[in-house]
């Protein structure tokens, strides 16, 4: 087990290290590779990651606190159940990743491609998801009261038994999405009904 304490990397190559256990404290890592290395249960507190790359990446058992991810690859990653609490993911890329498990705390995971990944039954309450791309993901009673899915893309997601109730849902594109199943309160029912062309007074 290793601790890094206010360290700042900049297109350094971790890929090759074994981050096992480790504790990463205030620390900042620009474009540097992570890619298929092994960082399972390592445990991140206030630390940034800029255009890094996890592709491949083992990081089960892992656990984030108030980490931000800004524009990171995780393409392919092993997220099998990873914390993030109130963390920043912003842009980051997470194609073909495993997201089992995962437990998602707050935190801002705007602009992020999470086209197909798995978050069924997942407790998601009050994130921030504007404009990320949800398109084909499995949401599938999944809890998304009070989140913002404010310009999110939901196109052939699957929403059966979903709530999103009190969630901000401007910009979202009704007609691309079945809403059979979802759980709405009645300002998206309205806006539901307006994307469809109905006059609402």
């Amino acid at each position: 087990m290793f601790q890094y304490n206010d360290q700042t990397y900049t297109s350094v190559n971790f890929g090759t290290q074994d981050l096992r256990f480790g504790e990463l404290i205030n620390c900042t890592f620009v474009r540097c590779s992570f890619a298929s290395g092994s960082l399972e249960e390592l445990s991140s507190v206030n630390c940034r990651f800029v255009e890094c790359d996890f592709r491949g990446a083992m990081l089960n058992g892992s656990i984030h606190k108030e980490s931000a991810f800004e524009n990171c690859n995780f393409s392919g990653a092993n997220l099998f159940v990873v914390k993030f609490d109130a963390c920043k993911m912003t842009g980051s890329d997470f194609t073909n990743s495993t997201m089992d498990g995962i437990s998602i705390i707050q935190g801002d995971w705007s602009y992020t491609n999470l086209r197909h990944v798995r978050l069924a039954k997942q407790d998601l309450r009050g994130i921030k998801f504007h404009e990320a791309d949800l398109s084909g993901a499995n949401l599938e009673k999944a809890d998304l009261r009070d989140s913002d899915l404010s310009m999110a893309v939901l196109a052939k997601a699957k929403l059966q038994d979903t709530d999103v109730r009190g969630a901000k849902m401007e910009g979202v594109d009704f007609k691309s999405l079945s809403v059979a199943g979802l759980r709405m309160d009645r300002e998206q029912t309205v806006l539901f009904a307006m994307s469809h062309g109905a006059k609402v007074k």
